[in-house]
């Protein structure tokens, strides 16, 4: 039971009606534009077969998994793959800006195959300029800094973290993560900023809030896998421009997430052969085919 602060409207001057547009109309069918936008070009492959072939502009994407699975990793590598095209704003409620950066660092050098990557202090390894770093919690705030920078791309971590001032309940209440995505869906919705939220997940691993939480947003992506193997799946449980059978495959190295670009060679990697009780089956996994080992095992018992 959460409590919610009702407070009195009569007693207040009249706020202005919110909305998706100012200047709503209903229009015929017919008259209004079938144009497809095209997709935002995506580099990490895997991320981009997940959402359908790369990010819609507008729209808003909500990415959940245990903690420590790479949630948080795998948004840094995407927002540092996107600042060569795009300019992208990263806000965080979690960690400070210096921590982000010592986490890019790291990812950049790790990925470097020169002496650069052993620079102590990274002044070696080369930051994107267009990625954008700011820790704050008050979506007020967030949303004037929105409209300083003008970023293309707009990344929160966390939305449990976020909360309005207006209400009086503290941030990851229900009332607070359903009144803060509903902003931000307005504003992808209105300034066509693909949003990207990190969820947190419950004990039993559904995302943690309430359930409008995933019926307001476009995608629900899920990073699942555990935390002390290397492979790492995402995969789609909601996508309204795309199909939620696609699977993302990666691996967890010194270098962040890495794409398997070859899931069968991986799974059957450590399998042996011609081991007795063992076979490989095909498995659909979207449009790709997956071979796995499938194996029965016995032990011996005296019943």
């Amino acid at each position: 039971m959460v409590e919610e602060v009702i407070h009195d409207e009569s007693s207040q001057k009249t706020k202005a009606v919110r909305g998706l547009t100012g200047r709503s109309a209903p229009r015929s069918i017919g008259d209004i534009s079938s144009d497809a936008e095209d997709r935002i070009h995506l580099p990490i492959g895997e991320f981009a077969r997940v959402l359908g072939g790369g990010i819609v502009p507008g729209s808003i994407v909500l990415v959940g998994g245990d903690p420590g699975i790479g949630k948080s990793t795998l948004m840094l590598q995407m927002a540092m793959e996107m600042a060569s095209q795009k300019r992208v704003l990263y806000v965080s409620g979690e960690e400070s800006e210096r921590q982000i950066k010592m986490r890019a660092t790291r990812l950049i050098g790790a990925q470097q195959d020169g002496q650069s990557a052993r620079s102590s202090k990274g002044s070696a390894v080369p930051l994107p300029a267009n990625l954008l770093l700011v820790t704050e919690t008050n979506l007020e705030v967030i949303f004037n800094h929105i409209n300083e920078t003008k970023p293309e791309l707009l990344i929160i971590d966390s939305i449990q973290t976020v909360y309005l001032s207006e209400l009086d309940s503290s941030a990851g209440s229900v009332s607070q993560v359903r009144e803060c995505s509903s902003r931000l869906r307005e504003l992808a919705k209105t300034s066509g900023i693909s949003v990207f939220v990190i969820g947190h997940v419950t004990k039993e691993g559904a995302i943690a809030g309430p359930r409008v939480l995933e019926h307001i947003v476009d995608t629900v992506l899920y990073l699942e896998g555990d935390r002390f193997q290397a492979y790492r799946l995402l995969r789609s449980v909601k996508n309204r421009f795309g199909a939620t059978s696609e699977v993302g495959v990666f691996e967890m190295r010194e270098g962040g997430l890495a794409e398997v670009t070859n899931p069968s060679e991986a799974f059957l990697a450590e399998r042996m052969v011609n081991a007795a009780g063992s076979a490989i089956a095909v498995t659909m996994e979207g449009t790709r085919p997956i071979l796995v080992g499938i194996q029965g095992l016995t032990s011996p018992t005296q019943f």
